[in-house]
């Protein structure tokens, strides 16, 4: 029988984390085709997802494992934690609040077991239940990557997917600091079917992210696998620099024409100053976010420190 190892960062989910373990044994005894080797990764929590993991593994040691870290790494660190660990012959990653089906993982499993795919993901049909805001900055996200990036992400896929070992191995070997998962797991390449399916709402708790977050986020994979802003940059810059080019010349040869014309438009001059230094500022602003990225890569400090391990 083969295993199948589960990947779960947890952040602050006390109470969700005996449910999820739940639904997931019911899935497994149901179906009998597989067993689990589970992996959750506490990121820091400041609840009491330490203690609660920390009975969860010696009540079931014998699948049951937790990496807990000395503070809160992000959901990346987590992710490639678990990588680094697991040990089955397929790599599962899901969110420990139910919010991807485990009954799902049967059918995953079969088509992985078919040789035709290296990976089974999931993509969400529709948002329902989200905040309308975040959901139209998300679809928005999706379309302007596609757009940008020769590395194509499938509007709503979630991090939730079945791989094979040679997958995973791949993904491994990509040992960058700064990481956008949904991209490192299209980047590598391999076949990749996705299944789709219905938003489902948390089954416990609040979720740790917020605008803010999924912004920071969003630009965090535009920055590591797109230069479409360093190319817009550039050719504002073309562009504006052609401009004052010809606007120079037609004043030299209105003067030239008419010595005595005076200069008109004062307020039409400013808008197009602070118009310009805006364009320089913001230029400046996505050439810093490269350079920052940079900055964090070349320190080669490590993703994340571990804590406790069993």
């Amino acid at each position: 029988m083969k295993t199948i190892s589960i990947i779960v960062p947890c952040f602050n989910e006390q109470e969700s984390i005996n449910i999820y373990y739940d639904a997931m044994t019911k899935i497994k005894d149901q179906t009998n085709k597989f067993k689990f080797e589970y992996w959750f990764i506490d990121d820091g929590s400041k609840d009491k997802t330490y203690s609660i993991l920390k009975d969860l593994q010696q009540d079931h040691s014998d699948e049951v494992h937790f990496i807990s870290f000395s503070r809160n790494f992000g959901k990346e660190a987590a992710l490639y934690a678990g990588l680094n660990e697991v040990t089955g012959e397929y790599v599962a990653v899901m969110d420990v609040d139910l919010q991807d089906p485990p009954e799902m993982l049967p059918e995953m499993f079969d088509l992985l077991e078919e040789k035709e795919y290296d990976c089974v993901g999931t993509a969400r049909m529709d948002r329902e239940g989200e905040n309308k805001i975040i959901s139209f900055f998300s679809n928005s996200f999706y379309k302007l990557i596609n757009k940008m990036s020769q590395t194509k992400i499938i509007p709503g896929a979630r991090d939730y997917r079945l791989m094979t070992r040679q997958m995973v191995e791949a993904i491994k070997s990509m040992t960058e600091y700064n990481r956008f998962s949904k991209g490192i797991f299209s980047w590598v390449g391999f076949k990749t079917k996705y299944l789709p399916y219905k938003n489902r709402e948390r089954v416990a708790g609040n979720t740790s992210w917020n605008f803010w977050k999924l912004f920071k986020y969003a630009i965090t994979g535009i920055v590591d696998f797109s230069e479409g802003p360093l190319m817009f940059a550039t050719w504002m810059g073309t562009i504006f620099s052609i401009t004052s080019i010809l606007a120079i010349i037609a004043i030299i040869i209105r003067k030239i024409i008419n010595p005595l014309s005076s200069v008109n438009g004062w307020a039409s001059i400013v808008s197009i100053v602070l118009l310009i230094g805006g364009i320089q500022l913001l230029s400046i602003g996505i050439l810093g976010e490269y350079i920052g990225k940079i900055f964090l890569e070349v320190k080669k400090r490590p993703i994340y420190i571990v804590k406790d391990k069993k």
